[in-house]
């Protein structure tokens, strides 16, 4: 008899569905992408990914989601085409955020909720920037179903994260207590970080000159009391030279040659 081959399954890497359907949709993600993949660069067990589709059951290439950022607690960083759990050691995603846009299907967010809540996520996050609305989910104790946060009092178990709605556009707040900004921000924050040190630098070089200049000056100070000093105790020895010398003139005991020196000294001649 002869075996029937059983075809291998594909696991495309693509869903054929765009990233993002807006500019400000593409924006949170990269923001919410780019900095969590920041605040756990040093954490080797920890991967973070973007758009990237999950395959939570092996041998059903249709059981899948492509949440628009997650991370993986447990799990090395390293390219991934998609993430097939079944080749990670059985472990689910661990924190999943969508950002919602105007393309959105109807009911496709409840659909999501369902997935995200049977395949084992721990926190999952829908965000509006139109309606600049968060929904936090995190699963109950021993895996129970999923349970709704009021987002301004939060703190995400995993992340460490929390969120502000005091502005036209809700803040993320690292564990750090540093805003997750965009790519733009930070270079702009970069930029004047950088004027800042220049100009400290450039302040910090002229009190280095105003310094050596006064430094300078105060040697030519010194150097001048203590020419003035010396003048003064020249001074001081040709007038008691030339009373001593007087006296002697005086007396009539005066040598000649004591005699030029107090002419010498009297006219101030050389």
């Amino acid at each position: 008899m002869s075996s029937v081959a059983i075809p291998e399954i594909d696991y495309p890497d693509r869903d054929g569905k765009p990233m993002s359907d807006n500019t400000k949709q593409a924006r949170w993600i990269f923001v919410l992408y780019g900095n969590l993949l920041a605040q756990f660069r040093d954490r080797d067990d920890v991967f973070v990914a973007a758009d990237n589709l999950w395959y939570p059951v092996e041998g059903n290439n249709k059981i899948r989601q492509a949440p628009d950022v997650y991370v993986v607690f447990g799990r090395p960083k390293g390219d991934r085409g998609s993430y097939k759990q079944w080749e990670e050691g059985g472990v689910p995603l661990t924190v999943v955020f969508e950002i919602l846009s105007p393309g959105n299907e109807r009911g496709e967010e409840p659909k999501k909720h369902l997935f995200y809540e049977e395949y084992g996520v721990e926190e999952y996050y829908v965000y509006d920037p139109d309606a600049d609305h968060l929904t936090i989910y995190t699963r109950g104790p021993r895996g129970a179903a999923f349970r709704r946060h009021n987002p301004n009092r939060f703190v995400s178990p995993r992340l460490g994260i929390r969120f502000d709605f005091g502005g036209e556009e809700m803040v993320v707040i690292g564990p750090n207590g540093q805003l997750f900004l965009s790519f733009e921000e930070l270079k702009t924050l970069q930029e004047q970080e950088t004027t800042r040190a220049n100009l400290a630098e450039s302040l910090a070089a002229q009190e280095a000159v105003r310094a050596k200049e006064a430094t300078a000056r105060a040697e030519q100070e010194t150097v001048r009391a203590k020419n003035a000093l010396a003048e003064l105790e020249e001074e001081r020895r040709i007038n008691l030279r030339i009373r001593e010398l007087s006296r002697k003139q005086r007396a009539g005991v005066i040598s000649p040659d004591e005699l030029r020196e107090l002419v010498v000294l009297t006219n101030g001649i050389e």
